[in-house]
């Protein structure tokens, strides 16, 4: 622990310098460390890029006359405001795995399957990855087990398959996006102090239209592949795997009532998770037979399913705490970054050149959708890409009397939707790796990911769905270091 009678005294971070190149230079040296750890190594796990990044950060403040200790005081106050969302996301490691031994997963498989009608297929899979995705909180979950069954469906049916991915990825990344279960739904209002509930309902206006659009485009596209005659077999032997491991009915859905219910009634979500988890490890024993020692079990290293079918034992082979700690690490790694960064002056020297143009409405959410394609394109880091652009302007809509709520809209539009259709992108990158289509093949059939942004755009433009802030609610960093902000 730092003397606070010994830090730095300047702790909130040095403001731009006189050369932008320097301010910058830790940033740009990053992003090469993480190319080369994409594209050179084919490794899509960013965590120690980032942490060279803490250490390139900090050899640059000491070539410039500054101490560590207080870049260290300014990254763990970064981190310190994403505990939040890091106790979420632990909590819903656990959610995860109670769903599933309840079988509220399960139910919600069987359902979403059962929609399943090959005359209206790409409809029919983007709404199957929706659900799913929802209901797990994991579009590269998704994409990786019913993703792959649909396409193996799609070219049995004669589809193309960059229009079969394309319904995937869009399927599959909204329900990432809307979902309280994902990492990224969590991380983005943490990053720029926000609820989480509040980031949820801000989203709905471009999101909705966005999938509504997508998917009457696929049904009018699919007309033209459908067919009645496609063997059903793979579909009914998920379905049939499903209802003789589980006890399925109304009941097991209660979970997610629970939760749904709960968020509706804007109750904090750290205990809305937890409450979840009880109601569906209360289920879990007395409706399908699971031992409370295997629930506790379950809640720490997650669900092995052993149905004996490859795809549903990929689907519910999940959760637990310990599932979380790639994406914990990662994201204390991230906000540990952007907060070394914050402290040496690099987001204030970018902030400086963006002041220069943010001179109203029209301006300030521009220079958003711009700084997170920017970062999501130069960087290709999902993670950073959703917390460096929250952290440099959620202080210029604040100052600017609007709502933070546009700005995790547009983090999320052009961050989680646009990542999969960037080919260098770990999203791009992932999909194309694990479907086998080239990320340009399918992103322009990806609708609703790159609609999202395309509508807000257009409320911009038409004045709406862009809050002011009420001046009576203080917006101030400090409140998200409580589950009651998150």
């Amino acid at each position: 622990m730092i003397d606070e009678k010994n830090q730095n005294p300047s702790v909130e971070g040095y403001g731009p310098s006189s050369s932008f190149l320097l301010d910058i230079a830790p940033l740009v040296l990053t992003a090469i460390i993480l190319m080369v750890q994409f594209f050179v190594f084919k490794d899509f796990t960013p965590h120690i890029p980032l942490a060279c990044g803490i250490l390139i950060t900090g050899l640059f403040m000491k070539l410039r006359g500054r101490d560590w200790d207080g870049m260290e005081q300014r990254f763990l106050k970064v981190v310190k405001i994403g505990l939040p969302a890091i106790l979420i996301l632990m909590g819903v490691g656990m959610l995860i795995g109670a769903w599933i031994i309840a079988g509220t997963v399960p139910t919600i498989l069987y359902y979403g399957f059962s929609i399943f009608t090959p005359s209206s297929f790409l409809v029919s899979v983007c709404i199957i990855c929706a659900i799913i995705s929802l209901a797990t909180g994991t579009s590269w979950g998704t994409v990786g087990t019913v993703g792959l069954a649909m396409m193996g469906i799609g070219l049995g049916l004669g589809v193309p398959a960059p229009l079969v991915g394309g319904a995937i990825v869009s399927g599959a990344f909204f329900g990432d996006k809307m979902s309280p279960l994902s990492d990224t739904t969590n991380l983005t209002p943490a990053a720029a102090g926000i609820d989480l509930w509040e980031h949820i309902k801000g989203m709905l206006p471009t999101t909705v239209p966005a999938m509504i659009t997508a998917v009457l485009i696929y049904a009018w596209i699919g007309t033209s592949y459908g067919s009645d005659s496609v063997d059903m077999s793979s579909i009914e032997a998920i379905k049939a795997s499903l209802a003789s491991n589980y006890n399925l009915s109304v009941i097991t859905l209660l979970p997610a009532v629970v939760v749904i219910g709960a968020a509706v009634m804007k109750m904090p979500a750290i205990p809305t998770v937890l409450v979840g988890v009880v109601v569906a490890s209360v289920i879990a024993v007395f409706m399908q037979g699971v031992g409370l020692h295997d629930v506790f079990d379950v809640l720490q290293n997650g669900f092995k399913s052993e149905t004996g079918l490859e795809i549903v034992d990929q689907l519910l082979s999940k959760g637990g705490v310990m599932s979380m700690t790639w994406v914990v690490t990662l994201t204390i790694f991230a906000l540990a970054f952007v907060g070394s960064l914050e402290h040496y002056g690099t987001l204030k020297a970018i902030m400086a050149k963006l002041d220069k143009v943010i001179k109203t409405r029209f301006g300030l959410v521009i220079s958003s959708y711009a700084s997170v394609i920017g970062v999501g394109t130069i960087i290709g880091d999902v993670y950073t890409t959703l917390v460096l652009p929250g952290r440099l302007l959620k202080d210029k809509y604040q100052e600017m009397g609007y709502k933070r709520t546009t700005l995790t809209r547009a983090v999320e539009d052009c961050g989680t939707l646009l990542s999969p259709l960037i080919p260098w992108n770990m999203g791009g990158s992932f999909v194309a790796a694990t479907l086998g289509i080239a990320t340009i093949t399918y992103a322009p059939y990806a609708f609703a990911c790159w609609l999202s942004p395309l509508f807000g755009l257009l409320w911009l433009a038409l004045n709406k769905f862009i809050p002011r802030e009420t001046p009576s609610v203080p917006v101030s960093e400090h409140v998200v270091v409580t589950s009651n902000n998150i």
